[in-house]
């Protein structure tokens, strides 16, 4: 016998609760949550007004506890985050907060790979090593969430070409690519090291003073 899948379900709002945040400058922004996204993932929105006339900012965050929690200072994850929200606290946007912890592996996996990491094995490599993928994310529910949201058409905050490249691919036009800064320390350069060499837009040079 034929088993017919069940057609997917488009993904809607359900529900809009405002909150000021701290890490935009004190300004209020709406938490938004959905039905029927993709993965079934509680994946959340962070809408901060915008000019309706103006193609609006977005930011796909990945969920990083280590970085963005505990402020953990081996990944860029955490100030990242922070200049998303302090953007768009400056001009409005959409950061969607994707529980995709790990590049999609999940932390206690991540985790994993830090003790390889710790062997000098970078992060895409530690993630080979434990029988995961590179990079298992992909951008299906982020589409979703966007086109829920009424948004088909934004600028992307990002430096991963991928996430522009299965944007797109999922039907949402990004007029513009806005890079991040680029947050080198002490404490990442290897991991910043390995994200360029894996395609990322970074360009790894730490200021100097006179």
């Amino acid at each position: 016998m034929t088993t017919i899948a069940a057609p997917q379900r488009t993904a809607s709002v359900r529900a809009r609760v405002p909150v000021t945040l701290d890490r935009a400058g004190g300004r209020t922004a709406e938490l938004v949550t959905f039905h029927d996204l993709p993965d079934a993932q509680e994946h959340l929105a962070c809408v901060l007004p915008h000019a309706p006339q103006i193609v609006p900012l977005v930011r796909l965050h990945s969920e990083c506890m280590t970085g963005d929690v505990f402020g953990s200072a081996r990944c860029d994850c955490g100030p990242q985050l922070d200049e998303a929200l302090t953007t768009m606290a400056e001009q409005g946007g959409v950061l969607l907060y994707l529980r995709q912890e790990g590049r999609g592996i999940g932390l206690f996996n991540k985790l994993d790979t830090y003790v390889l990491q710790d062997q000098d094995i970078d992060t895409f490599r530690a993630n080979r090593i434990i029988g995961r993928g590179e990079d298992e994310r992909d951008y299906r529910a982020a589409a979703a969430m966007l086109r829920a949201l009424g948004l088909t058409r934004i600028r992307l905050l990002t430096n991963n070409p991928d996430k522009v490249a299965q944007l797109r691919g999922l039907g949402i036009r990004v007029d513009t690519v806005v890079p991040t800064a680029v947050h080198l320390t002490e404490h990442n350069a290897r991991y910043l090291a390995a994200k360029a060499g894996s395609g990322h837009t970074l360009t790894l040079q730490r200021e100097t003073t006179a």
